[in-house]
């Protein structure tokens, strides 16, 4: 808790115990102010019984959605990144060919995966994996990645198929 009082007295300003009051010394230009006192309580700081290493903590928000993400295996949850970081990827080629985009979308795909990774990582919490190790076990994961194109673009390719071979067809 804070206490802020102000004093135009030097000699309110004085404390006994200076550890728990602050005096800041300010110019005078004229003024009858002399300066600030502030106080602030002593606040502990002591561990919550409720919290015991076995407790798995959950640290993402979205309760909803999380839901559904954390009904996932851990491979759907990482096929599901590479995906969403490839639609992410496409995102930014519209932007920069100045396509039509919404601004939108880029926040929102970035929130989603890090929701994504946030649950893996609460996963890895549970099993008992080290900050160190969870980054070794990301970069073979990043290494393992097969180079594809996301989804909404093999969604333009199969249409673009689809179109030839109908054009094929009738022709």
């Amino acid at each position: 808790m804070l206490h802020l009082g102000v004093s135009s007295s030097p000699s309110l300003l004085s404390s006994p115990m200076p550890s728990t009051r602050t005096k800041l010394h300010l110019p005078s230009v004229g003024s009858s102010f002399n300066g600030l006192r502030i106080r602030t309580a002593a606040v502990s700081m002591k561990p919550s019984p409720s919290l015991s290493p076995a407790k798995t903590i959950k640290m993402a928000k979205r309760e909803e959605e999380l839901k559904y993400i954390r009904a996932k295996t851990t491979e759907e949850i990482n096929e599901e990144i590479v995906d969403l970081k490839g639609e992410l990827f496409m995102l930014r080629l519209q932007r920069s060919a100045r396509n039509e985009f919404k601004s939108s979308e880029f926040r929102r795909m970035r929130k989603r995966v890090a929701r994504m990774l946030t649950v893996r990582r609460e996963r890895e919490l549970e099993e008992g994996i080290n900050k160190r190790l969870s980054r070794k076990l990301d970069k073979k994961w990043k290494r393992s990645i097969v180079a594809r194109p996301p989804p909404s673009l093999r969604k333009k390719q199969e249409e673009e198929k689809a179109a030839e071979a109908e054009k094929a067809a009738s022709a």
